[in-house]
């Protein structure tokens, strides 16, 4: 692609199931509303600024905090306390954070996950931390039964009812494949197709992009269309244990723009990448199922795959972000971002679909910078992108009529939640999007998407480097598609 810009540049959605456009100041600064920060006075926060303190305070007091969630109906960074440390207290208060006692440490939480990884890493089972229960939240789908789910059940009740929940999710965790803004390869036995994450720049200066682990460990050489000559060759792959991929355009002209196009002429500006934060709005974009919304439900999520390449083998994934936000085949790789522009994640899994529901688990694109060495957007590899700083994106909660402009868009008075693209819709009311029971107000997030806590897992037992959405179709979405799509593996 001779000096011209990448045609899989994060983007090109053909038909969105629902879009409006974004009001350009939604998420404008709210400093004039901020309280002074005084110790017992939690200040009024923008998802980004949340998520940004509280990565400050966890990288200042560690252990001694117990998770931290974002109040989105009240606008303010929640985090836990166990047994009224006073410092800690005080410091966070200082902060501008919301300070709640609870019962379980973060060493006890970690120590319920390696129990789980070591007696119940089942095929189709999940396990995070709900910081809004503090407690684990095991998750197993449809094909746990008979034995497999006595096992898991005498594990989680061993756990006691203070320290674990067990949920049962209707569908089946897999790896999504097909569709998205795709990109091709040719394999033995058939086509790959997966989407497109984020553009970068590879340490070594050159334009390249990230998607889905298991898609580079599915196909090396990488197309912009279903029978092109290859444009791409992944350099990095790593998949189970993470999911991402480096993947280096083959021609170093090739002009590879930091954005998300979510159709309509309108482009998200992606200007650095951003931490995830328990109760926090994010975006999604996918051919399959167009733009969709959700609230972030866990953070170091892991997931046990059941392995392609061995029947009775899982492939475990660790430190994966937990959402509500729903996707179908076609959605691996693609971009998980924020209002403000801040690339949060990869698609990696999950379960359920559009239409009843379910959860979807992404890769944290910082720990991909990190391990890849790459660089995003302007060079920023840190939390959180500027407010402004997006140019024009799609409100999830609109219908495909509304896209006439920023008039047509509900305010901030018609749903709940401060957040959302639109001056305020609430994803987790998005039509279409997440209609499963534990998928609307904060409070009943704790369910299947709200496993995090296993991020100390090595994922030593898993097997199979080669998995991905069984029985996926190759071509499901062709031609359509925006930075989000996955492997059709075979």
């Amino acid at each position: 692609m001779p000096k011209r810009k990448a045609a899989i540049a994060v983007g090109g959605v053909a038909a969105l199931g629902a879009a409006a456009l974004l009001l350009p100041n939604a998420n404008a600064s709210q400093d004039n509303d901020q309280a002074s920060g005084a110790a017992g006075t939690a200040k009024t926060l923008k998802a980004a600024d949340a998520s940004n303190l509280a990565a400050q305070l966890q990288k200042a007091l560690g252990d001694a905090l117990a998770g931290a969630y974002y109040d989105s109906g009240k606008q303010q960074l929640v985090v836990n306390v166990v047994n009224g440390d006073k410092n800690v207290v005080v410091q966070a208060q200082k902060a501008g954070a919301a300070v709640r006692q609870v019962a379980n440490s973060t060493a006890e939480l970690k120590a319920a996950a390696r129990t789980l990884k070591t007696k119940a890493t089942i095929p189709g089972t999940a396990w995070a931390v709900d910081p809004r229960t503090d407690k684990v939240v095991v998750t197993a789908d449809s094909t746990v039964t008979g034995a497999k789910w006595d096992r898991l059940e005498s594990t989680v009740r061993g756990l006691g009812a203070d320290m674990a929940t067990l949920k049962k999710s209707a569908g089946t965790f897999k790896t999504f494949v097909s569709g998205g803004d795709a990109i091709f390869s040719q394999v033995q036995g058939g086509q790959v197709r997966c989407s497109l994450g984020f553009n970068v720049t590879a340490s070594d200066g050159s334009p390249a992009f990230l998607t889905a682990g298991h898609c580079g460990v599915a196909a090396k050489d990488w197309s912009d269309s279903q029978n092109g000559q290859p444009v791409a060759t992944v350099d990095q792959a790593t998949f189970p244990g993470n999911d991402f991929s480096l993947v280096k355009y083959n021609d170093a002209a090739t002009q590879a723009p930091s954005e998300v196009n979510v159709g309509n002429g309108q482009t998200v500006q992606i200007k650095q990448a951003a931490d995830a934060t328990v109760g926090s709005t994010v975006f999604r974009m996918g051919s399959t199922t167009g733009l969709h919304n959700g609230q972030v439900t866990g953070l170091d999520a892991t997931v046990n795959f059941q392995s392609e390449t061995d029947p009775g083998g899982v492939d475990t994934v660790n430190g994966l972000i937990q959402t509500n936000v729903c996707a179908e085949a076609g959605d691996s790789g693609g971009s998980l971002f924020t209002q403000d522009g801040g690339a949060v994640g990869l698609t990696s899994g999950g379960s359920g679909d559009c239409t009843s529901g379910g959860e979807t688990f992404f890769q944290p694109v910082t720990a991909a910078l990190q391990a890849t060495g790459a660089t995003l957007g302007d060079g920023g590899n840190g939390a959180g992108a500027g407010a402004g700083d997006q140019a024009g994106t799609a409100d999830p909660s609109a219908s495909a009529g509304d896209q006439a402009g920023a008039g047509d868009q509900a305010g901030a008075g018609d749903q709940a939640g401060g957040d959302q693209i639109g001056g305020g819709a609430d994803p987790s009311a998005t039509a279409g999007d997440q209609s499963g029971a534990d998928q609307s107000g904060a409070a009943d997030q704790s369910g299947a998407g709200d496993q995090s806590g296993a991020g100390d897992q090595s994922g030593a037992d898993q097997s199979g480097a080669d998995q991905s959405g069984a029985g996926a179709g190759t071509g499901h979405g062709a031609g359509a598609g925006s930075g989000h799509g996955g492997s059709s593996r075979r």
